[in-house]
């Protein structure tokens, strides 16, 4: 491998508490009845945020839904880079030595702005090459990754994530999958599983 290419949600961290925060603001600002929880959030990670909001939100119009969506992406955008979230077990550690021979960056399937308030809160932005999402391109996590392999010149890269979907994006860009056994998701589908961050250095050691 020349490059780690890696998911955020349930892979570099869990950022629910923060998310759930700030949605639920918007809603009850918005005289919303309903209210978001932790759980709703585990079984919608890896999704883009349309279905997310098809799966919350399914008994607003298409139209508000949308409206809905952005508000709560705007706020959740300025939560998360003030409030931060919680980094899994010696994730800056790993990224470090990892850095030292691999090129790294990150595809996540979520809305711009979300990767660099996550960067900017917990200082990792110098771990980082580049990093792509579907709120800035419009394109499914697939093809993200192939855009981010694309533009760096990748070779041999492999992608990091924790859900069947992150496996079905790491396919259709066409690199091995590792999958993080401890994050939010489940397939039976990959090539090397990890059940902690660290077990990354042994494995591409």
């Amino acid at each position: 491998m020349d490059s780690l290419i890696f998911d955020l949600d349930g892979t570099l961290w869990d950022s629910r508490d923060t998310v759930v925060k700030s949605w639920n603001h918007v809603l009850e600002e918005q005289n919303i009845n309903k209210v978001v929880t932790k759980e709703d959030f585990k079984q919608t990670m890896g999704l883009q945020i349309k279905e997310i909001g098809e799966k919350l939100f399914p008994f607003l119009d298409e139209k508000p839904r949308e409206q809905l969506l952005v508000d709560c992406c705007d706020l959740e955008n300025e939560y998360v880079r003030k409030f931060g979230g919680k980094l899994y077990d010696n994730v800056e550690p790993v990224l470090k030595v990892l850095a030292a021979t691999y090129k790294l960056y990150i595809v996540s399937n979520c809305q711009e702005g979300y990767i660099e308030a996550f960067l900017d809160y917990h200082k990792l932005g110098k771990y980082f090459l580049d990093f792509e999402n579907p709120g800035r391109t419009g394109l499914s996590k697939g093809e993200n990754i192939k855009l981010v392999i694309e533009r760096n010149q990748l070779q041999r890269p492999a992608y990091v994530g924790d859900t069947d979907g992150d496996q079905k994006a790491a396919a259709f860009a066409g690199t091995p999958f590792v999958l993080a056994r401890y994050g939010f998701g489940q397939t039976e589908t990959y090539d090397f599983a990890i059940d902690r961050f660290d077990q990354l250095i042994d494995l591409f050691k």
